[in-house]
């Protein structure tokens, strides 16, 4: 991805099809080291067993009643982009052609791929069948929540790659076509362009993510969020629902601006600011960066105990709400108004409530896995973030089990 980078500022290709290039460029390394390194095909949590495939016989009815309910599962999704005028404007239409572009593929390739595949799990009766056999009316018994958890699985990956494909031309581009000249003595400038720097590495890593969803990977994903909590307040934070955007009922940006507003004309603030906010950026790439090509909104593909997350458990969410208050400065307002002061430091309070709630959700799902459980109780003893909240709360320490 850094050698396609300085190409790309090189030679000014900052397109949206150079900004898919970008995808590639760091997608395919992340592949190739997962398997030839990391050999993830070989763990036990994939569910697959390369050594002795079954025989085709025994598994095409599965496969086709599979392919029914993936094809089926394909079309629905295909019907709201379809039916919604929201995804054919602006960015989105980008991602609507990138969808158009490769569906004929998908539809194709998943014939020989689900036969492939279903030779060597172990067990191939899973969401996509359930919905298939559904579909078809198949007197074997089917379970209900395996279907659902399927259509969660798919509509959080529908949701959100054609979100991140819509945003990952423009970041690109931006962080190309940036200027550099005299950057380097220029605070607000150059913060700004490490700032877009580091969140089109962040969307780049995030659309990988949603797009890696394999078994063989161990990238797969093991359940989606059931708890409709959940969704509520992840998808307030996306368009078309999102709340604190432009007008919208939480907006908190009328009559304030920021730090390069309040701190005009002293160069050692903007210095000192500028480089926390892009710590605070930094931090946030860098929780996204973790997951490698496992990065995905309310879903649960596996336990993250690494980078960032060895110090808090949402690293993400506590940089982002820490960015927004240091960069809003919601106390001070352009109008001099304290009732516009207060109102935007409430409403700022509000969405910092939202991320908040959604860290608790997303726990609540997660715990469901002993791993996350005993990751969970490992932090609350041990890492510093947490730590430093329970003291700041009154709270005392658990006391230290044996730990192996």
């Amino acid at each position: 991805m850094a050698i396609w980078l300085t190409i790309a500022r090189s030679y000014g290709l900052d397109g949206p099809f150079a900004a898919l290039v970008n995808l590639v460029a760091g997608g395919v390394p992340m592949v190739f080291w997962a398997v030839f390194v990391d050999r993830v095909h070989r763990n036990p949590t994939t569910g697959v067993k390369w050594e002795n495939p079954r025989p085709l016989r025994e598994t095409l009815d599965i496969s086709i009643t599979k392919i029914a309910g993936l094809w089926l599962t394909w079309g629905g999704i295909a019907a709201i982009y379809a039916i919604c005028r929201f995804y054919w404007e602006g960015n989105f239409a980008f991602a609507m052609w990138c969808f158009q572009m490769a569906a004929p593929a998908l539809f194709v390739l998943s014939v020989p791929y689900v036969l492939w595949i279903d030779r060597h799990l172990e067990n191939p009766r899973d969401g996509a069948w359930a919905l298939g056999a559904w579909l078809i009316g198949s007197k074997e018994p089917v379970e209900d929540e395996a279907i659902h958890n399927h259509l969660r699985s798919w509509g959080v990956k529908a949701f959100f790659l054609a979100f991140m494909l819509a945003i990952v031309p423009p970041g690109f581009g931006a962080f190309v076509r940036a200027d550099a000249s005299g950057i380097l003595t220029n605070p607000v400038a150059l913060a700004n362009w490490l700032i877009t720097g580091m969140f089109m590495l962040d969307v780049a890593f995030a659309t990988v993510g949603y797009i890696l969803t394999f078994r063989p990977l161990d990238s797969h994903i093991r359940t989606a969020n059931p708890y409709a909590g959940a969704w509520a307040v992840a998808l307030i934070c996306y368009p078309p629902f999102i709340l604190m955007g432009n007008g919208g009922p939480l907006d908190y940006h009328p009559g304030t601006s920021d730090w390069t507003h309040w701190l005009a004309g002293h160069d050692v603030l903007l210095w000192i600011v500028g480089a926390v906010l892009v710590a605070l950026t930094a931090i946030y790439a860098w929780a996204t960066m973790a997951f490698g090509f496992r990065f995905s909104n309310l879903t649960h593909r596996g336990i993250i105990t690494h980078g960032p997350y060895a110090f808090t458990r949402h690293p993400a969410y506590l940089s982002k709400n820490l960015f927004w208050w240091i960069a809003t400065c919601p106390l001070l307002v352009t109008t001099g108004s304290l009732a516009d002061a207060a109102r935007a430091t409430l409403l700022l309070g509000l969405v910092s409530l939202i991320y908040y709630v959604r860290a608790k959700t997303e726990e609540k799902h997660l715990r469901e896995d002993p791993a996350y459980r005993d990751y969970s109780e490992w932090m609350e003893r041990n890492a510093p973030i947490p730590r430093l909240f329970a003291w700041v709360m009154g709270k005392k320490r658990a006391p230290v089990a044996a730990e192996q």
